[in-house]
């Protein structure tokens, strides 16, 4: 099948040479900012993905027409990724404005890194330097650089309805800064926590529309496959920032998004989660479009168990938080996937067993078709799951904790099963991960202090079994 698949990659690339992006039109109605754009693939196929943005209180005079147009063709770039990928022509062409080489090859970056398990899924081995190109128009201009951006402070916090950003909402009401929920598309999952959260008022929800041509074109057989997600979330948190004056975008990124998800490689279903992209992606802002703004993760000198611990503080969450991207639609768990498993095996130290079985509606530990799962996110697979899990390094560690709770011969399934083929392997304790802490961050000095206070009890929210 990979075979097959790059024959594929080669023909489009062939037969569809050029991707444009053609313009974008945006127009401000009643109390909204509406943005569509428009891309072309090789003169065959048109597309116009559109936002709907709101403007509560219209928009800020210090925003410019030059200030938020550059925002808008920044995100038409991100946005340009999940249409592109249908034929990855060997050339983008950009007719609203010019990048200059520093930033050609922070999008190229981009491209190659953020797709990086979509080329791998479809066996696809590209080379960073000469996989893709851009050409401009002649007389295009290169947008503004650095822009003055006025703020009133304030932390906007991306909500995804999963535990990761919960805990932000959480640990930042003990901030001195006013707080604001942003989401895109929201589901019934994050509508319940904002609400919770009482931020229901504060909530700063965006519309993005796909074209229907690209599903179209992903059922006629066209190149499909995962796309860094997050990098438009950046771009779109980024414009909210503007308009708001929040000038602080907190993301809920943990440090255990580092890990790649093929052993011995940079390929990380994670990647615009990661600290690499975070890095980039801050450099980006700062050169290019404000210096005033400032996007980090809160939660990046975490890992997933720490997570897990500070999320079980909070009981309100525990029957409306939502992780499973397969029972995203129906607002449910599916029981069958891995970031379902993971979940429930990053919550279980934390919470008596009848609770996790509560939220799930299951046992997953006893659940004997989910042990190639279980291989795959504890490492005794070659790979881990294509999902956003945490490390091999967490799961063992809470494996190791939970089997401990029970006698030998009343072990459940997945936990027998773990134990049978690691046996003779010393993994790192629980406690040791739960005193974990990552310098690698862009935490302040007021943020860094507010997440190391609420690390100094986590331990003593372990759980043991009756």
């Amino acid at each position: 099948m990979p075979d097959s698949k790059k024959y594929i990659y080669q023909k489009l690339r062939k037969e569809f040479p050029v991707f444009t992006y053609e313009s974008f039109r945006w127009t401000i109605n009643e109390n909204f900012l509406q943005v569509r754009y428009h891309f072309n693939l090789s003169g065959k196929y048109d597309f116009y993905p559109a936002y709907k943005i709101p403007l509560e209180n219209g928009l800020p005079e210090e925003i410019t027409e030059e200030f938020l147009e550059t925002l808008l063709l920044y995100l038409g770039m991100a946005e340009v990724i999940s249409y592109w990928k249908t034929a990855c022509s060997p050339k983008i062409h950009i007719k609203p404005f010019r990048l200059n080489p520093e930033q050609r090859q922070w999008w190229t970056r981009l491209f190659f890194h953020g797709l990086g398990e979509f080329f791998y899924t479809n066996g696809i081995e590209p080379d960073e330097q000469d996989f893709l190109r851009f050409s401009f128009d002649q007389d295009t201009r290169v947008l503004p650089r650095n822009i003055k951006a006025t703020g009133i402070g304030g932390v906007i916090i991306p909500v995804g309805g999963g535990k990761d950003s919960l805990v932000s909402l959480e640990l930042l009401k003990n901030m001195d800064q006013p707080r604001m929920a942003f989401a895109i598309n929201p589901g019934k999952a994050t509508l319940e926590s904002v609400k919770i959260a009482g931020l229901e008022d504060r909530f700063f929800k965006v519309e993005r529309s796909l074209d229907p041509t690209l599903l179209q074109l992903n059922q006629a057989g066209f190149l499909n496959g995962h796309t860094p997600f997050s990098a438009i979330v950046a771009f779109v948190s980024v414009l909210a920032s503007a308009i708001t004056g929040y000038n602080y975008i907190a993301l809920s990124n943990e440090s255990s998004a580092n890990e790649p998800t093929i052993p011995g490689t940079k390929i990380n279903h994670q990647y615009s989660k990661s600290y690499d992209f975070e890095k980039d992606f801050t450099n980006f802002v700062e050169k290019f479009i404000s210096a005033d703004i400032h996007y980090f993760s809160l939660l990046r000198p975490l890992n997933e168990l720490q997570i897990a611990a500070l999320f079980s503080r909070n009981p309100a969450y525990l029957p409306i938080f939502r992780s499973c991207n397969v029972g995203s639609k129906t607002n449910s768990w599916c029981c069958n996937c891995p970031k379902c498993l993971f979940t429930y095996i990053m919550l279980s130290p934390f919470l008596k067993p009848s609770a996790v079985k509560e939220i799930f509606g299951e046992d997953l530990l006893e659940k004997g078709s989910l042990t190639p799962l279980l291989e795959q996110l504890s490492g005794i697979a070659s790979e881990k799951p294509f999902e956003c899990v945490g490390t091999i390094d967490e799961v063992n560690a809470a494996l190791v904790f939970l089997a401990q709770q029970y006698p030998d011969n009343e072990l459940p399934v997945l936990l027998k099963h773990h134990r049978r083929l690691t046996g003779n392997i010393l993994f790192a304790s629980l406690s040791r991960q739960l005193n974990y802490w990552n310098d690698e961050h862009n935490l302040s000095e007021d943020f860094e202090n507010l997440v190391r206070q609420n690390l100094t009890s986590i331990s003593t929210n372990l759980q043991t079994q009756q």
